[in-house]
């Protein structure tokens, strides 16, 4: 949101600032500003909803297919023997397995669960936006002013 910002904040800077010129050479009134904070709306939810659209989707496909367990059998079993030798306890191949499945699991879970929440939150940025979107669509097809 922190680019949305850096992005907009200009945009809206420059649009203000091409309206002024426009009113102090006589071409331009109080309306001119309206039809452009209008626009501006549009442009800032429209964006907010194509954002918030694209981390719907991302958020999906981790949740249909959550990223791999990236530490292989043999890492896992290194790290644990390496912790054994630390503890002077060694564990059997069956218990080694167990936990590497465990750990795998758990992950895949875990994935699917922050997707799960991501895929929450990305609806925000649709519900919000949508209708003030609408709104001010609204607005311009009917050539209204606020």
């Amino acid at each position: 949101m922190l680019v949305l910002l850096y992005v907009l904040l200009p945009i809206v800077i420059i649009a203000f600032i091409i309206g002024a010129v426009l009113k102090n050479k006589g071409k331009g009134d109080e309306s001119v500003f309206r039809h452009l904070y209008i626009y501006l709306v549009l442009f800032a939810t429209l964006m907010m909803t194509i954002g918030g659209g694209i981390s719907i989707f991302m958020a999906a496909a981790d949740l249909v297919s959550p990223p791999a367990f990236y530490q292989s059998y043999n890492e896992f079993v290194d790290l644990k023997n390496n912790e054994a030798d630390k503890k002077e306890s060694g564990l059997s191949e069956e218990e080694l397995r167990r936990q590497y499945e465990t750990a795998v699991n758990d992950h895949k879970d875990r994935v699917k669960n922050e997707a799960k929440n991501q895929l929450i939150k990305s609806l925000g940025f649709i519900i919000i936006p949508l209708p003030i979107f609408l709104y001010f669509n609204k607005l311009r097809g009917k050539g209204e002013s606020l």
